[in-house]
């Protein structure tokens, strides 16, 4: 198969809402019954009682006794007018797999998908990745099985690679960490585990509808197919066209118009990261003056988005089924929101320059909202026309609690919102917001850590 034919084929699979094995209900149910089935135990404790973990004052690190896994260390931050943030980070320099095997099942694309539990995930088990693993884990330092269907990741260059890339994760919680984002098409026939389950792309576009069903990983993959390099025939996109519901979304995507906005849009990310001047610096957990140990947690004195816990986890079906780790615990709920619009009978999507403080190369593209639980970014035209059309309904395409990495943050659930306002209705843009079409967006996606994972994470959401 050629790569247009493959990218041809996940397409039509995103208007593919019943599959050839099972149907979404059925996958409902397979979820429910695994969660039913499955023990799971997490159980806050101590730092004192969470060994192999322990606080090195020399290093002013959490870290774990064999040095594997990750660290949390301090960060200080100092922008250009003085303001100065610091907090808890994680450092995990080792990139992770979050690879998705694809295959053909009577002529349309299904992807193997696992039920998978993560410890600090709000419900349980979600719909992850066929692989979703570290480093450390798939080298088995934490002395446990290799995770299945490892080996076709490992041999990637025995079948067709759909997408690979190195994209970054949350940089507000992470220090410059980053996770491979692969998917892998296969011919064969592939053994199917009770963990895990063939799903079109349309099927899980309707999961992503149910709160915190569909992980972060899954959607962060799924956002990386490179639709841009379908070059299509007029007959080609005739029949695809056919099975889209909403044209605007299908011209943004699939058909090239106007003026390339990438030249300028890559111009003005050099500038930004050309002028904007900040200092950071790794410090000791005890230098953070702003925050303390309290109780058995790590808190920050003033209101901020998260603290660090530290938890006892057991889990069925694990690898290793007991452990202890430190888990980055949410302060409520944040806010992800992407305005799009037809211009032209194109959908464009306005998207911001963020920087955060452990972003990997200085800026990415984030969405058009991105408030973290417990902020008040500066209100602007932008930020007011987008929520009071939230406050009213109007416009509403997406509204729904995804869940983010349940391997280190612990009961983190984001409200993701995807709104649709007519040209006519908005401001004029602030400085640092720009409109770009999907098959933009899209292109600028095969280049590793230009879209921020919060945006990543609001594409994949969109359906046919």
């Amino acid at each position: 198969m050629s790569v247009k034919d493959t990218l041809l084929s996940i397409a039509k699979s995103w208007c593919e809402t019943e599959g050839k094995e099972r149907s979404t209900a059925e996958i409902l149910e397979w979820v429910r019954e695994r969660n039913k089935n499955t023990y799971v135990s997490i159980r806050p404790i101590s730092l004192e009682q969470c060994e192999p973990w322990y606080y090195d004052r020399q290093s002013g690190c959490i870290q774990n006794r064999n040095l594997s896994f990750f660290q949390i260390t301090g960060m200080r931050q100092e922008q250009q007018d003085g303001t100065v943030q610091t907090q808890p980070i994680i450092l995990q320099e080792e990139i992770g797999f979050l690879g998705v095997l694809c295959r053909e099942i009577d002529g349309v694309m299904h992807f193997l998908m696992q039920a998978k539990i993560e410890p600090g995930n709000v419900n349980c088990m979600q719909i992850s990745p066929t692989i979703q693993a570290t480093l450390s884990n798939f080298t088995r330092k934490h002395g446990g099985a290799s995770p299945p269907y490892l080996e076709y990741f490992l041999n990637f260059d025995r079948y067709e690679v759909v997408v690979d890339q190195i994209q970054s994760e949350q940089s507000a919680r992470f220090y410059k960490k980053r996770n491979r984002n692969i998917m892998i098409r296969v011919e064969e026939e592939v053994p199917v585990l009770p963990s895990h389950c063939w799903m079109t792309l349309g099927q899980i576009k309707q999961l992503m509808r149910q709160d915190n069903l569909v992980n972060m990983d899954t959607r962060t993959v799924l956002s990386c197919i490179p639709y841009a390099k379908l070059q299509l025939t007029e007959r080609e996109l005739l029949d695809l066209s056919e099975q889209f519901h909403d044209m605007p979304l299908f011209r943004s995507l699939f058909i090239r118009t106007g003026e390339d906005a990438l030249p300028r849009m890559y111009q003005r990310l050099n500038s930004y990261k050309m002028f904007q001047s900040f200092k950071q610096e790794l410090v000791p957990l005890h230098e953070l003056t702003n925050w303390e140990m309290r109780g058995s947690e790590l808190v920050c004195k003033e209101p901020y988005p998260f603290r660090v816990l530290f938890c006892d986890i057991s889990i069925e079906g694990r690898e290793v089924r007991h452990w202890t780790q430190p888990l980055f615990a949410a302060n409520g709920i944040a806010l992800f929101g992407l305005l799009c619009c037809e211009i032209d009978g194109v959908l464009n999507f306005l998207v911001q320059f963020k920087q955060e403080i452990g972003v990997f190369d200085t800026v990415e593209l984030g969405p058009t909202v991105q408030q973290e639980a417990g902020t008040a970014p500066a209100e602007d035209d932008i930020l007011r026309l987008f929520r009071e059309r939230l406050e009213r309904g109007e416009g509403v395409m997406f509204d729904h609690l995804m869940s983010e990495e349940g391997g280190r943050f612990y009961h983190e659930q984001n409200r993701n919102v995807i709104l649709r306002v007519k040209e006519e209705e908005m401001p004029v843009l602030p400085e640092g917001y720009f409109w770009l079409d999907h098959r933009s967006l899209n292109e600028m996606l095969q280049i590793n850590n230009i879209l921020n994972i919060q945006l990543r994470n609001l594409l994949s959401l969109l359906e046919a």
